[in-house]
């Protein structure tokens, strides 16, 4: 289990590959930002709840600073920013247990919360505020996306139900692509190794009005409920907290994305990396700098990767040209050892269960 004091990258922000739209190993400040709707009449209660957070939250590693707002148009919403060092300890603390527990007295009085985190690019202000900054890591410069957002989840099931699993999760009927103008559902891929799932999509638009235009779908809910008995952990998706609970641990963020120049279609491969424990933030960094090698070598097979990680959970979803030099999708041999030393048994390709892409994908 990673904890808040798991060893990350120091390294200072650096100018990254062109070919690397999304990472968050570049070195640079965090700036985390939570948009919070509290209950009616509850404002009290959350402040005294944000103050025995705070305090918590001070001593984490890679902390720098926070603010609590209150809007002056609809005292309901608030405002929560925080500054980080960089974003690896953020996430090592934002995906951990203990920031479960943390929060956990939050819930009782929130109605909604939206969660945003941004790299710092540049800062301006008096004196003070410039030799601060020189100080300061900011990212080099912005990066070019492609306007997709990618997410993952990840669960366990109860050893030998894996065939009854990969059923339900191969016959589902597809959901509605369209959530908004501005929001579309692009793809969907489930794959599994051994009782481990994980469900990858793609979203162009909000990624929150997508999941939660999922969770409403009538196909999504049918199958979600026939997983039910099948789940190591339990679930209750009538009861918001426990559903919250649960989807919360399962989240597997994207922490590096990189794309070759050419954009051809390509077989899709999900390998799964068991870290040891403490260690999962330092494999995923090592894997995208390899990714980053070969999105820049025009012979690479691979096309498109996306690291993603959550505790000592790693997994690697890559796009590669057809054809036997497939397999190098694989960590490189000069890499074997650097690799290695970091699992807790070897990298194994997960079966892929359905892939399934909207018709605007």
């Amino acid at each position: 289990m990673t904890t808040t004091t798991e060893k990350v990258s120091q390294q200072p922000a650096r100018q990254v590959s062109t070919k690397v739209s999304q990472s968050v190993f570049d070195g640079s400040r965090l700036r985390v930002v939570l948009l919070v709707d509290v209950h009616d009449g509850a404002q009290q209660q959350f402040l005294e709840a944000y103050e025995q957070l705070c305090n918590q939250v001070a001593s984490v590693p890679g902390h720098v600073s926070d603010q609590l707002c209150q809007s002056i148009e609809n005292p309901s919403q608030w405002l929560i920013t925080s500054e980080w060092e960089s974003a690896p300890p953020f996430l090592a603390w934002v995906n951990s247990e203990e920031h479960v527990r943390m929060v956990e007295p939050l819930h009782s009085c929130v109605r909604d919360t939206r969660s945003l985190r941004f790299h710092v690019v540049r800062e301006t202000g008096g004196d003070a505020a410039a030799a601060t900054a020189a100080q300061r890591r900011l990212q080099a410069s912005p990066r070019i996306g492609d306007g997709v957002i990618r997410h993952a989840l990840t669960f366990t099931v109860k050893p030998g139900s894996e065939p009854q699993v990969a059923k339900i999760l191969a016959d589902y009927a597809s959901p509605e692509a369209r959530v908004d103008d501005s929001t579309r559902l692009m793809r969907t891929s489930l794959f599994m190794h051994g009782n481990r799932v994980v469900r990858a999509i793609e979203v162009r638009g909000d990624l929150l009005a997508a999941l939660r235009h999922v969770a409403r779908q009538p196909e999504v809910r049918a199958v979600e409920e026939a997983l039910n008995p099948y789940l190591e952990q339990e679930r209750d998706l009538n009861d918001q907290e426990s559903a919250r609970v649960f989807f919360t641990r399962a989240a597997l963020p994207a922490v590096h994305h990189v794309s070759a120049a050419e954009r051809p279609e390509g077989e899709r491969h999900a390998l799964y990396y068991p870290a040891r424990p403490g260690l999962g933030m330092q494999l995923a960094e090592l894997l995208a700098r390899q990714d980053e090698e070969a999105a820049e070598n025009p012979g690479s097979p691979v096309l498109r990767s996306t690291i993603f990680q959550r505790d000592d959970v790693v997994v690697r979803l890559v796009d590669v040209r057809p054809g036997p030099d497939a397999d190098a999708a694989l960590p490189k041999s000069g890499l074997a050892a650097p690799v290695q030393a970091l699992l807790d048994g070897g990298a194994v390709r997960m079966e892929l269960i359905t892939d399934r892409r909207s018709p605007a994908a």
